[in-house]
C-alpha cells in the first residue's frame, strides 16, 4: 500500500524531555508542542510517540531512576503519564491544538482485530485534526528478561511500528545527539556525522555503541533497529537532536538534517 507523504511519526525520548536532575523540562515540552503544532499548520498529519512517563513519575515521587525496581518504575509510570499529558495539553492548547492519548501493548499490533481497531482510531483522530500522543502502557508492561521476547520494549520500536501501521512516509526520532556518528561524539571531538544510510549493517550496529542515557532505556542501537524495520516498509527515518526540534521544518522541505535511514521502495 502507498504511504501517506504528509503523515509523520515523531518520537521524543526521555533525554529530550528531562533536565539534568531527571525532572520534566518544561521548556522542552513547550518546544515540542510548538514545533509539532507548526507542522500540522503546514498540512502535516503528526503522531507523537512520547517517552518520559517513568522519568516524570520518579521525579514527582523524588525517586532516583538508577535505584528504582521494575515495579517501582511501573508505579512511577502511572503517576508520570498524568504529568506528561498535563504538560502536553497545556502547551498544545496554547497553539490551538487538541491531543488524544493512546497507550499500547504488543497485543494491539499482534492481534488482527485489535490492530484494525487501533488503525481506525488513528485515522479518525487524524481526520478530526487531533494529535495522537502514544506511549507504551508502562504501568502494566513487561520488564526484565522476558522483554527480549516482546514485539517492542522501547519507544523507538513502538514509533517504528506505529509509522508502519499508519503508513507514514516519515519517522523522526529525536535523540540526545545530532544523529549517528562514526564514533561517540561525546568522547571523540573528531567524530563525523553519517548523513545518509541506505542499508543498516552489522558495522553500523558496532558503531552505535552501548546503552542509552540515564533516563532512557534505548540507545543508538535501539534507534537503528527501529529504523531498519521502518525502512523495510518504505518509511524514511531521521535521527535528529531533540534539543533542536525546529530541524523538523527543514526535514519536510527536503533539506539534510541529522541521519537519514532511507526507506526501501514504497512500503508495499
Amino acid at each position: 500500500m502507498e504511504l501517506y507523504q504528509n503523515r509523520m511519526v515523531v518520537k521524543v525520548g526521555s533525554s529530550t524531555l528531562t533536565d539534568e536532575t531527571g525532572r520534566s523540562d518544561i521548556q522542552s515540552f513547550e518546544r515540542v508542542a510548538r514545533i509539532l503544532s507548526g507542522l500540522q499548520d503546514r498540512g502535516i498529519e503528526v503522531i507523537l510517540v512520547s517517552s518520559g512517563a517513568v522519568a516524570a513519575g520518579l521525579g514527582l515521587l523524588d525517586k532516583a531512576s538508577s535505584s528504582a525496581s521494575p515495579h517501582r518504575r511501573q508505579a512511577a509510570a502511572a503517576v508520570g503519564q498524568r504529568e506528561i499529558l498535563r504538560l502536553y495539553d497545556r502547551f498544545f492548547s496554547k497553539y490551538g491544538k487538541t491531543i488524544g492519548q493512546i497507550l499500547l501493548k504488543d497485543e494491539d499490533f499482534l492481534l488482527e482485530e485489535r490492530r484494525k481497531n487501533l488503525l481506525r482510531t488513528f485515522e479518525e483522530l487524524l481526520e478530526l485534526g487531533v494529535i495522537p500522543v502514544v506511549n507504551e502502557n508502562d504501568s502494566v508492561g513487561s520488564d526484565g528478561p522476558q522483554s527480549e521476547k516482546r514485539l517492542f520494549d522501547n519507544n523507538d520500536m513502538l514509533a517504528a511500528l506505529t509509522a508502519v501501521l499508519c503508513r507514514a512516509k516519515r519517522l523522526a526520532i529525536l535523540s540526545d545527539v545530532d544523529g549517528l556518528y562514526d564514533c561517540d561524539p561525546r568522547r571523540n571531538s573528531n567524530a563525523e556525522l553519517i548523513v545518509k544510510i541506505d542499508r543498516v549493517s552489522d558495522e553500523l550496529f558496532r558503531m552505535a555503541g552501548g546503552a542509552g542515557t540515564r533516563c532512557g532505556t534505548g540507545g543508538m542501537k535501539a534507534k537503528l533497529r527501529a529504523a531498519e524495520l521502518a525502512a523495510s516498509r518504505g518509511v524514511d527515518t531521521f535521527i535528529i537532536n531533540g534539543r533542536n526540534p525546529a530541524a523538523l521544518f527543514r526535514m519536510i522541505e527536503g533539506q539534510s538534517v541529522g541521519t537519514l535511514i532511507a526507506g526501501k521502495g514504497k512500503g508495499e
